[in-house]
């Protein structure tokens, strides 16, 4: 047994965010054991997405000891993504490579040479390919990407549905609810959108199912960031163990683009904590009115900046869910803007983002509260301003500022409907965008907090600490499969 290696099989999401903290996990796994190896089976995105198609291709070209990537094939017939139902149509795109799945993994299993396979290691969106695990009788595990409390949240409403709750009903009550996994009461307006509809929470009671027969969740968040919620979970006896592995980080990012080394030349000649930055992930855009009142914002706060901005999906053609770049973003900006913040700003399309938090100019961060970007700012030590759009980033927004103290609001309960972007979408003015900058680059106690939260995250992945104890446990569990 002594020379044996156990294999795991990782199925990430085709989006960006997922695949990038899956990928930088199983280095993690590979690291921790050399008695482990790692297949990582790809499917390929059913849009167009240059960050995704850029990370993919250079997982190609960069060899990893003991990770091996195959991307599935995909079948001419695929499921159609449909934006009256997007949740469902996306799980039934995914679900659709089961077959690759079962036929690479039959294939792996069937060399005369072959490991044991000791686990499935899927994400939340891919947890249908636990059937296909059971088939094997292999154990799953999934990888939730975000974050403990929002876990505890899909628990909460899961209980209030096998209750009759009227769960519309309460989301739309403008009030408060006592959830298990947060301290303070949660504010209906930051519950997730989708879950205000049937398909929504038809897709959130599937996905606990789903999780109840996992063998463990694997949660990326740290012990000391969520210490309540991480609690409140491990004391819920009838769902799988919690094991924080977090903050897991691509650190060097996506390849960027040309036009980026003029960003980097620029802010290298700024003060350090001198500049914000807004950036909004890669499904965040505006329409031209809101992007006019952050430019004024702007020019108001007198902060320097590199402003992210992003061109929305052009939905005349088909279904595009991914916004691209300006060729000119004059042509959305106030006249003259560009030429009066010359030399105190930046405007540019799609952002390196962690190189940018990374950078010793930088200190302050607008962001719409994607759970990597606001590891990624705890870990530089960047304080943000919470401006969240869709999925659980309100939720984010809440825990970071109300719940812990790590953030400032812009908005808490701002929403934009990603897949319909016609949709009207309130519009935050230019005083409300500027007092957040204000806020974020000036408050000195915030900055002192966040820096000590990004020496404990660091802290909590090297030897000795919480995240790292989590995944020997799990290192354990693996290997143990194989007896």
């Amino acid at each position: 047994m002594a020379n044996t290696v156990a294999q795991l099989v990782f199925i990430p999401v085709p989006g960006v965010g997922h695949i990038m903290s899956t990928i930088e996990m199983a280095k993690v796994f590979i690291n921790h054991d050399e008695r482990l190896s790692i297949t990582v089976l790809l499917i390929n995105p059913p849009y167009s997405a240059f960050a995704l198609t850029t990370y993919i291709k250079s997982l190609h070209n960069k060899a990893i000891e003991r990770i091996v990537f195959i991307e599935l094939p995909q079948d001419e017939t695929l499921p159609k993504l449909d934006p009256k139902a997007p949740m469902t149509s996306f799980y039934e795109f995914i679900n659709s490579h089961s077959k690759h799945v079962r036929n690479v993994v039959a294939d792996m299993i069937s060399r005369p040479d072959s490991n044991p396979v000791v686990g499935f290691v899927l994400d939340i969106f891919c947890t249908g390919m636990i059937d296909v695990a059971n088939e094997f009788n292999v154990p799953s595990y999934v990888f939730f990407t975000s974050n403990a409390a929002f876990l505890g949240f899909k628990l909460y409403i899961e209980t209030l549905v096998v209750q009759n709750q009227d769960v519309f009903e309460l989301s739309n009550s403008d009030g408060e609810m006592l959830i298990p996994t947060f301290v303070k009461p949660v504010p209906t307006n930051v519950f997730p959108v989708v879950y205000q509809t049937q398909e929504g929470l038809d897709f959130l009671m599937h996905s606990v199912r789903k999780l109840r027969e996992a063998k463990a969740i694997i949660v990326n968040t740290f012990l000391e960031l969520e210490t309540h919620a991480i609690k409140s979970l491990s004391s819920e006896s009838s769902f799988p163990p919690v094991y924080p592995v977090g903050p897991i980080l691509n650190l060097h990012g996506v390849a960027g683009k040309e036009h980026d080394s003029d960003v980097f030349g620029w802010l290298n000649d700024q003060p350090p904590s001198s500049v914000v930055l807004l950036c909004f992930g890669s499904m965040g855009c505006f329409k031209e009115v809101q992007v006019k009142e952050i430019a004024y914002a702007l020019e108001q706060s007198g902060h320097r900046f590199v402003w992210s901005l992003r061109r929305p999906p052009q939905m005349g053609k088909s279904f595009e869910v991914l916004p691209g770049d300006y060729e000119d973003p004059g042509v959305v900006l106030p006249d003259g803007f560009l030429e009066r913040t010359k030399g105190k700003g930046k405007v540019i399309g799609w952002a390196p983002q962690v190189s940018l938090l990374a950078h010793e100019a930088v200190g302050g961060f607008v962001t719409h509260c994607g759970w990597n970007s606001m590891l990624e700012s705890l870990w530089f030590g960047v304080p943000t301003a919470t401006w969240p759009m869709y999925a659980e980033q309100q939720m984010n927004a809440f825990e970071m500022t109300i719940e812990l103290g790590l953030a400032v609001e812009i908005k808490l309960d701002y929403k934009n409907n990603v897949f319909n972007p016609e949709d009207d979408m309130a519009i935050l003015m230019a005083n409300d965008v500027e007092r957040g900058i204000r806020r974020v680059m000036e408050d000195k106690e915030l900055r002192e907090k966040v820096k000590e939260m990004s020496k404990i995250s660091r802290a909590a992945v090297t030897e000795g600490g919480s995240s790292f104890s989590s995944v020997g446990c799990l290192v354990h569990d693996f290997i143990d499969n194989m007896i």
